[in-house]
């Protein structure tokens, strides 16, 4: 019995496609592992519009989630679940831009703040609130997401020596323009403290105040992002290859890596600009997915989305109950809860750069 092989490698699924590896043992195949993706985000979901930093009576809580409630409560019940939405949009982007970075890169380290987002955000914010001091969150969106645009459009231009398609300009590039942008941010911090009032509330990364207007001003760039990464998902595992081999098989790699550098940035600046910057989400769960579903990007796709958006409105969760009746910025939480996943997962050898 002879089986048969896709000669286009963009189709052809890459090694550790079509089973889940952890630790180097056969686990679930990848639906299985979107499956149980899907079921985690339900329950984080269910336990976000349920849990606050005030224990609620259970018959109020259940008569509010059936629409039937005290008014209070479902106003209470209401701003959990915009919440909620707000959270998984970002989540999922970042766990995405991630993906793309680490991809494009080759680079396992490679995250969302790599291309700049996260500097030229702050820089946009912080020069915003200088001018028209402080400002509102859908100002501070509508001035971080182009900020954070035109720090990528500087990386990608500045790391472009002709002649070369190698990722080794781009990350320098990436780290000098952060370095550039945090140097003026700190000196306009530091000459006017009032700034620096607002600046240092943004910078943790919070969920709390989100509403349906923010994430209705960052949801075109974050569509957009997506979009593009839904359509150069095949092509970056022929570039997975390395470019020499890409490019003999006739893939365009300037145009993919140029494709996914714009997606990767708008969907880093449009979850920066909705909740400020947010560490480790980009940098974890990619790790995470690949030790689930392997290297083909399309399986990486999905299941990133899904992780990404379940991580942070778990640690969303974490950070209204663990102090309670105080709440943590979900940014702190972040790194607490993805930490020890990310460690756990190198000891058992799910974390790799294939």
């Amino acid at each position: 019995m002879s089986t048969a092989v896709s000669s286009d490698p963009s189709t052809r699924p890459a090694a550790g496609a079509g089973r889940v590896l952890l630790g180097g043992r056969r686990r679930l195949p990848p639906l299985a592992a979107i499956a149980l993706a899907v079921l985690l985000v339900l329950a984080v979901c269910l336990a976000s519009v349920c849990l606050g930093a005030r224990a609620d009576d259970p018959g109020q809580l259940r008569a509010a989630l059936l629409g039937r409630g005290e008014e209070r409560m479902e106003l209470i019940v209401h701003g959990r679940a915009v919440r909620t939405l707000v959270g998984l949009a970002v989540g999922a982007a970042l766990a995405l831009s991630g993906q793309l970075i680490q991809a494009l890169t080759r680079n396992p380290l490679g995250e969302p703040g790599l291309l700049g987002v996260t500097s030229g955000a702050s820089f946009a914010i912080v020069l915003v609130t200088a001018v028209l001091g402080t400002v509102s969150a859908q100002v501070a969106a509508l001035a971080a997401i182009p900020g954070a645009l035109l720090a990528v459009l500087v990386v990608h231009l500045v790391s472009r020596p002709a002649g070369t398609s190698s990722v080794v300009p781009l990350v320098l590039a990436g780290a000098v323009v952060s370095a550039v942008l945090g140097a003026i941010v700190q000196g306009i911090i530091l000459r006017m403290p009032g700034v620096f009032d607002s600046y240092r509330y943004w910078v943790v990364g919070s969920l709390t105040g989100a509403d349906l207007t923010t994430l209705a001003t960052v949801a075109p760039v974050l569509l957009t992002g997506l979009a593009i990464a839904i359509l150069i998902a095949p092509a970056l595992n022929t570039l997975a290859l390395g470019d020499d081999v890409a490019i003999s098989l006739g893939s365009p790699v300037r145009l993919v890596r140029g494709a996914g550098i714009i997606a990767a940035g708008l969907l880093a600046a449009g979850a920066t600009a909705a909740a400020g910057p947010i560490a480790f989400v980009g940098l974890a769960v990619p790790h995470l997915v690949r030790g689930l579903v392997g290297a083909d990007h399309r399986w990486q796709l999905p299941l990133n989305l899904l992780l990404g958006a379940a991580l942070l409105v778990a640690s969303d969760v974490l950070a209204r109950v663990l102090i309670r009746p105080e709440e943590l910025m979900v940014g702190v939480v972040t790194a607490f809860v993805g930490a020890p996943f990310l460690l756990l997962a190198v000891r058992r050898g799910a974390v790799t750069d294939r």
